[in-house]
């Protein structure tokens, strides 16, 4: 992704280079896939964000190559199963009640809403987490953070969809618990190009850095290579 001048003039002066990391070592790098499900991906459900039809093939080239270079890979689901209890304001008030019932029904676990599109590389060897909230990060959303702990993990790689929110929502958080947080601008999308870009241009002014697949996949350093010279 190619930023405005005065964005990469910001980041310079903050941090004193536009990309602070030469090398991603991949025992300790997870790709986290948001929301690639059926509900945000096919037409005629209420969550379609059409372009993220567009980024399956670069999530899964992505995937593959942090897998096979030793990585983890994380598909985070959501699930509307007792939203209406435990997130009462967002479907009592920000959103109407035919779209409120229709969120319920649809992105329940045991919907089809909830499965994740049926061309993702997706492989058992893979991790799976299931969140409440946009953030997959929130307190009481998810287990997301002590599992990504658990295996040693310290930096992200954050694909999948919508790019202005749940993406963001967890990549932000993820930041704030001090991992090394990446956006792949071309493995996210939003609905609107102006809606993607604006949420990048604010994550790298202030959170993180943004990188494509092609050179996220340059970075990587096999997990083998960490551990010969360890």
């Amino acid at each position: 992704m190619e930023f405005p001048q005065w964005v990469k003039d910001r980041v310079i002066a903050r941090q004193g280079r536009l990309h602070p990391y030469d090398e991603l070592p991949a025992a300790r790098l997870a790709v986290v896939v948001v929301d690639m499900q059926q509900y945000f991906t096919l037409p005629g459900y209420q969550g379609e964000c059409a372009p993220a039809r567009e980024i399956i093939a670069p999530i899964n080239r992505l995937c593959d190559a942090v897998r096979a270079a030793g990585g983890t890979i994380v598909w985070v689901q959501t699930a509307s199963d007792n939203a209406d209890s435990f997130w009462s304001h967002h479907h009592g008030v920000m959103l109407t009640p035919e779209r409120s019932a229709r969120r319920l029904e649809t992105l329940r676990r045991d919907a089809p809403g909830y499965a994740l599109h049926q061309d993702l590389h997706a492989h058992d060897t893979d991790l799976r987490v299931t969140k409440r909230f946009y953030s997959a990060m929130a307190p009481g959303s998810s287990e997301l953070e002590p599992l990504l702990r658990g295996c040693g993990v310290d930096t992200l790689l954050i694909a999948g969809t919508v790019t202005n929110v749940c993406c963001e929502s967890t990549a932000r958080d993820a930041m704030m618990r001090d991992f090394r947080t990446i956006m792949v601008d071309d493995a996210l999308a939003a609905v609107t190009p102006a809606e993607h870009e604006h949420a990048l241009h604010g994550w790298m002014l202030f959170f993180g850095d943004v990188l494509s697949v092609d050179e996220s996949i340059a970075r990587l350093k096999p997990a083998q290579a960490v551990r010969k010279t360890a």
